[in-house]
């Protein structure tokens, strides 16, 4: 029965993808049909999940690009499509009806939400964690919820190694019984000795007594301690000693013997690769393998893709959150030249329906880029608007279709930095697809 579910959702995938639409339907219906096909789909892999709340989809394309250095396998979808029905279709689109799995990877992105159902059913080699922030609180609610909804997730899984950001205090003696790989930073961009203002998971987890820090890297990452039961950052197995080069494209960074070139902008992008890093580590990888793929990983569905539009450069930024959206805020400001900005802000449910979070994001550092113009769209352009005139920007143009922002940026010559949150992006780059801007919709 499991082999004729999969057949008849892997057919239905194929159709579904030539009419361009979504990556789930396949995964809901198999699920739907034989709710424990997981087991199935996931036998003879070596799976590695990857969730937190920022990260998760470059993370997994830069683990795919270091394992397919070495000749294997691996598979996973890097479009973010994480819920359990995304998982499952990534999993469908990939079975082999002629032979069995053996020696292949599956690096799977799961939704922060959904990991405990996901590993009721999937025992991976290796579950990574890359942050917890703030994030879509109509869905998550405070961010210790999250942190106990992927604990429980780490706990159905003993036998599983755990792939932890360091600098991540709520993370610090996270579910002792597992093994650990700790990767962050023994170095930072400044001199910032405390979090910011603004921001959870800045009190220790013990004693609830704020957090000293030897130095912050953003938000409340970095090297901490609890000046009062003395909880403090675990030992790093890998960690970042020397920050070698920093641009508005990419970064360049040493972690011990280890160098990396790192494709994407921003201390956030560091983090993601030396997340990938340790996964294959853990995994076994050598060194100049992890050094090559990272090298190599293009930038891939809305994560500072780059999309020619006649002559103007369009740079499409994810951003759904204040962590994340001041990260991608910073990974532009190195660019001196002119550029042009653009924010398109949706409210739908993968968005998160309360936007108030924009008010905690420090648009007004874009202030000081030599900016031609600034373009809004989206569901919430207006509420966009407003705070970008809060920010110190006069003239936002407001372009409340995407034909109308199109013809908008067809008018541009030159770079345009475009932040979006995911139906935005997600939305546009199809709209863009049908346009024959962007050659390939799902990844």
């Amino acid at each position: 029965m499991d082999y004729i579910v999969i057949l008849l959702t892997k057919l239905l995938g194929k159709v579904t993808a030539l009419l361009g639409g979504g990556t789930n339907l396949p995964g809901e219906i198999a699920l739907k049909l034989r709710p424990q096909i997981l087991k199935k789909l996931s036998m003879g892999y070596q799976i590695v999940l990857v969730t937190g709340t920022n990260g998760k989809t470059t993370t997994v394309s830069m683990l795919q690009s270091i394992l397919r250095r070495t000749g294997k396998r691996a598979i996973g979808s890097t479009s973010g499509a994480n819920l359990k029905s995304g998982v499952a279709t990534c999993l469908i689109q990939n079975f082999p009806l002629l032979h069995k799995v053996k020696g292949d990877y599956a690096v799977l992105e799961v939704d922060e939400a959904y990991m405990r159902h996901v590993t009721e059913d999937i025992k991976p080699a290796v579950i990574a964690v890359t942050n917890i922030f703030r994030d879509q609180l109509d869905r998550y609610g405070e961010i210790d919820i999250t942190l106990s909804l992927i604990e429980e997730a780490c706990k159905k899984s003993p036998d599983t190694t755990l792939v932890l950001n360091g600098d991540e205090a709520m993370l610090g003696d996270f579910v002792p019984e597992n093994k650990h790989f700790y990767y962050g930073f023994n170095t930072a961009l400044d001199a910032a000795h405390h979090s910011a203002t603004n921001v959870e998971g800045k009190h220790c987890k013990k004693c609830k007594t704020p957090y000293a820090y030897d130095f912050v890297t953003f938000n409340h990452l970095g090297a901490y301690c609890c000046p009062k039961c003395g909880f403090k950052r675990p030992a790093l197995s890998l960690a970042v000693e020397e920050i070698t080069e920093i641009t508005a494209d990419s970064s360049s960074v040493k972690a011990g013997l280890l160098t990396l070139t790192i494709p994407q902008a921003g201390v956030y992008n560091i983090y993601n690769a030396l997340c990938a890093a340790a996964c294959a580590r853990v995994l076994g990888m050598q060194d100049e393998d992890i050094r090559e793929g990272i090298a190599g990983q293009a930038c891939k569905f809305g994560r500072q893709e780059t999309v020619p539009i006649k002559n103007a450069l369009l740079r499409i930024i994810l951003i759904k959150n204040p962590a994340g959206a001041e990260q991608a805020i910073a990974s532009v400001l190195p660019d001196k030249t002119p550029v042009y900005l653009g924010v398109m802000l949706n409210d739908r449910y993968a968005d998160g329906t309360d936007v108030s979070w924009i008010y905690d994001v420090e648009f007004e550092k874009l202030r000081s880029m030599q900016a031609k113009g600034l373009l809004i769209g989206g569901t919430r352009a207006y509420d966009m608007g407003i705070r970008m005139k809060v920010a110190g920007f006069e003239k936002p143009e407001i372009h409340l279709t995407y034909e109308e922002m199109l013809t908008a940026i067809e008018g541009i010559e030159g770079r345009i930095y475009m932040f979006m949150t995911y139906t935005a992006m997600t939305g546009f780059r199809k709209f863009l697809y049908n346009k024959k801007y962007i050659k390939k919709l799902w990844f």
